[in-house]
Order: structure tokens, then C-alpha cells, then sequence
């Protein structure tokens, strides 16, 4: 796979955009941010975000395990709180906004454990990785880890 375009430097100016509005998001833990940025990559099938989002989501003190486990997170009562869990449901909705919806009901158990000011940024997050998900996929950001060829 060669990468299409070189975007960063042919539009400087929206990558500059897109990181200050990252940097406006401090009501979010970095745990929880690196979950939602890490599932929704995954979702995407964006392997620059899930290498990139890996190593920060160690850094905020994931684990392997609970990386590793993440696609099956409903399934893994016991691995992620249930403010997690809820933050994960948002995510999965927001990023399947095509073919799902986010109704009330939801809506109304994420409020449970995520305060409004929290839920609001954990919306922006979900919509900028996706942001990042699409540009990094069709453009063809190559991950930086050395991918070895199997034959």
C-alpha cells in the first residue's frame, strides 16, 4: 500500500485546525479518550489511528489486554466500568451514525455516568477521530510501524 496523497503538507492549516480542537478537550481522562479513539479506529479499520492511538492509550495506562479485548468490550462485564462501557456505546453509536441512530434511551444511560460537559467533549472526540479515521484512510496515512510482508 503507497500512501496517495501527502496531505499534511498540502493543507497544513486543517491539520493545525483539527490538533487545536484536540487540544480544547481537558474535561475528557485520557483513558477514556484513548478508549473511544481507539475503538472508533478500529471500527474505521484505520491502521495509522489504531498504531498511532495504541501508543497513546498504553501511555494513559491501558493495557494490552484491555486493547486487545476492546472489539468484544460488551462481552467483558468485568474489564471496563461502567462509565467506560458507556462511553463505548456512545462511540460505536456516533461512528455507525449511517446505519444506527442514537436514541433517547441511550442518550439517558450515557447521562448516567458522564457529566454533560464531558459528554459534550466525548462527542467532539468521537466526531474528530472519525474526522481523522476518514482523511488517514482514504488518503492512505501509512502507519509508522514497519509492517512485514508475508508471502
Amino acid at each position: 500500500m503507497v500512501e496517495r496523497i501527502r496531505f499534511r503538507e498540502l493543507s497544513p492549516q486543517f491539520l493545525k485546525a483539527l490538533l487545536a480542537a484536540d487540544a480544547e478537550l481537558t474535561s475528557l481522562d485520557a483513558r477514556l479518550k484513548s478508549l473511544v479513539e481507539f475503538r472508533a479506529s478500529q471500527i474505521n479499520r484505520c491502521a495509522y489511528c489504531i498504531d498511532l492511538h495504541r501508543t497513546q492509550a498504553l501511555r494513559a495506562g491501558l493495557t494490552d489486554a484491555e486493547l486487545h479485548l476492546l472489539p468484544a468490550w460488551r462481552e467483558m462485564t468485568t474489564l471496563f466500568d461502567k462509565r467506560e462501557r458507556a462511553a463505548l456505546e456512545w462511540c460505536e453509536a456516533l461512528t455507525h451514525l449511517v446505519t444506527n441512530s442514537v436514541p433517547d434511551e441511550l442518550y439517558e444511560r450515557v447521562r448516567r455516568y458522564i457529566a454533560d460537559k464531558e459528554l459534550v467533549e466525548l462527542t467532539y472526540a468521537v466526531a474528530a477521530i472519525n474526522a481523522w479515521n476518514r482523511i488517514a484512510v482514504s488518503l492512505r496515512q501509512l502507519p509508522t510501524v514497519p509492517v512485514a510482508a508475508h508471502g
